[in-house]
């Protein structure tokens, strides 16, 4: 590892803000949340990536009700995954779920990410046992298999459509300028019935191959944890008052089929966009629920692990290790020079302003007060 100086640098350019959305900083937050969600993974068990979306109109309005239709995204995400595993498959669900709001054009997109175990602890107490999910209708498949995703779409979409209905009923959603219509009953009624019979967008991935590890899936939903809608690694110019990035290009699910394009803004239509994806204060955009929530996780893994047939192989510990060092690798910044990952020499901690203003770098004006 080469050691860089960099000339010409502000000092405060490297000064952490702590603050969540900030580019540069809360590294240590995410290598910790990839810690804690490693440890709920259970050698032996398939893992599925489940993505729920909102439709484009209701991600708008969710600008004007962050708090409550983030939460609503929650809640109806976890209650169509729950109550269709529990239908289709009969086994308890857990899942860590993480919130996005924006797309690779910084637009309102808001979608969770879900990590969800392929099996669990049957829900028939007369029927005890360890139950993987598997398709029990139609041809069977070699493919991995969680619940049927067009059955999952329309239960999610029956649930937000109901969450919002009750939103409304109780005062608790904003409709002003463009929604400013929806005040009137008959206004709301026609709006909302647009979205019962349109295909929503969720859709399930399992493992696309035999080496891919749950592991895998929780690193890619840690580098969404902090940070903001855009790494700098994407920046590419700012030049003449526009703002030029790179972009994935295409309509395939999931965020475009890998193709990166250069995408420019105007520098006002680029803060106007990053600034719709600040969360509201205090707001949780990870969370766990079901097997995985705090109440259940320590008997959920215990049963797991008491109720996983003997045979499965686990999973060796250095390739665990290996991806979480591999995320700490991602977490140093490199040299813009060289290129080279850079070597931390020195730090210091922000003082506050009591030891600022009693010490001799007090101000003078604050000192004669």
């Amino acid at each position: 590892m080469k050691q860089c100086i960099l000339t010409g640098v502000s000092p405060f350019t490297l000064h952490p803000s702590k603050d969540r959305h900030c580019p540069q900083c809360s590294g240590a937050r995410r290598a910790d949340w990839l810690d804690s969600t490693c440890e709920l993974l259970v050698p032996g068990v398939t893992y599925f990536q489940v993505v729920f979306t909102l439709p484009e109109e209701l991600s708008a309005l969710a600008l004007g009700n962050r708090r409550k239709i983030y939460n609503l995204l929650f809640q109806s995400a976890w209650e169509a995954l729950r109550g269709q595993i529990a239908k289709e498959q009969g086994f308890e669900a857990a899942a860590a779920m993480v919130l996005h709001t924006w797309n690779q054009k910084l637009d309102a997109h808001a979608h969770v990410h879900a990590l969800v175990p392929g099996g669990g602890p049957s829900l028939d107490p007369l029927r005890p046992g360890w139950i993987k999910s598997r398709k029990r209708r139609g041809k069977p498949s070699s493919a991995s298999y969680l619940v049927d995703a067009k059955e999952l779409r329309k239960r999610y979409r029956d649930v937000v459509l109901k969450g919002l209905r009750q939103l409304r009923e109780k005062g608790k959603l904003k409709l002003e300028g463009d929604f400013r219509a929806l005040q009137d009953q008959a206004g709301w009624d026609e709006w909302l019935s647009r979205f019962e019979h349109k295909t929503w967008v969720s859709f399930i991935q399992g493992p696309p191959n035999e080496h891919c590890r749950p592991e895998h899936v929780a690193k890619y939903l840690a580098r969404y944890m902090t940070g903001g809608p855009i790494s700098d690694r994407r920046l590419i110019s700012h030049q003449d008052g526009k703002v030029q990035f790179w972009a994935r290009v295409g309509n395939q699910t999931g965020g475009g089929d890998g193709r990166a394009a250069p995408y420019t803004l105007s520098g006002m239509e680029f803060v106007r966009r990053w600034s719709m994806h600040i969360l509201p204060k205090g707001f949780t955009k990870s969370r766990r629920y079901g097997g995985y929530s705090n109440h259940h996780r320590k008997r959920y893994l215990q049963a797991c692990i008491a109720l996983l047939p003997e045979e499965e192989t686990p999973i060796p510990v250095a390739e665990e290790q290996a991806t979480l060092e591999g995320l700490v690798e991602e977490l140093i910044p490199q040299c813009p020079h060289c290129g080279e990952m850079m070597e931390l020499v020195r730090s210091s901690f922000k003082p506050t302003w009591g030891e600022v203003m009693s010490s001799n770098y007090c101000p003078r004006w604050y000192q004669d007060g």
